[in-house]
């Protein structure tokens, strides 16, 4: 059927992990291959998955203070990529470029930082970079991603899963961007006004 698209690598890189144990054992059982970063690969290898690390895929490691993580063309190259394209095809394979079909992400805790008083510099430190234009780059490709920005998201990719397996229609798709970007766009908002204050 056309839009229906088979979730073959999942990126996963998030600041809480509560919630994941379920769906990483339902992927892993889906025989969906895991990529990911830093605390949330060393929390999947934990629990017994095997893991690639980002910076294997972009021989890159975490830098200045963990700022640049997954900021790299071959992590949102295989976000982006679009599928039924010819061009963006020979392009990823020429780079090396890996298919990334499912983006799980959430964001630093702005919000609660700044209403835990914290000082400017460890609210600066609060605005994520990686994580919002992950979510916002899975969601733009919706036609060919899942996207799940927040742990909200969890039961409901879950849900699906145990009813389709590791298979997606466009409609499902398109849900989790809008989604994704109501996510984007309530953070941006929070951090537009601590700054006007």
């Amino acid at each position: 059927m056309a839009g229906t698209k088979q979730i073959r690598t999942a990126l996963i890189s998030v600041f809480h992990k509560d919630g994941l144990d379920d769906l990483l054992k339902k992927l892993n059982e889906e025989e969906v291959k895991f990529l990911s970063t830093g605390g949330t690969q060393h929390f999947i290898e934990s629990l017994g998955y095997d893991c690639l690390k980002v910076e294997d895929i972009t021989s890159y490691p975490s830098i200045l203070g963990g700022r640049v993580k997954t900021l790299h063309p071959k992590i949102f190259g295989g976000i982006l990529a679009r599928r039924n394209n010819e061009d963006d095809r020979k392009q990823m394979a020429k780079y090396e470029i890996p298919d990334i079909d499912l983006v799980i992400v959430d964001l630093y805790p702005f919000e609660q930082t700044v209403i835990n008083g914290a000082n400017d510099q460890e609210i600066i430190e609060k605005i994520d970079i990686g994580g919002i234009s992950l979510i916002r780059a899975g969601a733009k490709n919706f036609e060919d991603v899942v996207i799940i920005p927040s742990k909200a998201e969890y039961p409901v990719l879950l849900q699906l899963l145990n009813t389709k397996g590791a298979q997606t229609e466009l409609e499902d798709r398109k849900m989790f961007a809008e989604r994704a970007f109501g996510v984007s766009s309530n953070y941006d908002a929070a951090i537009h006004e601590w700054f006007a204050k």
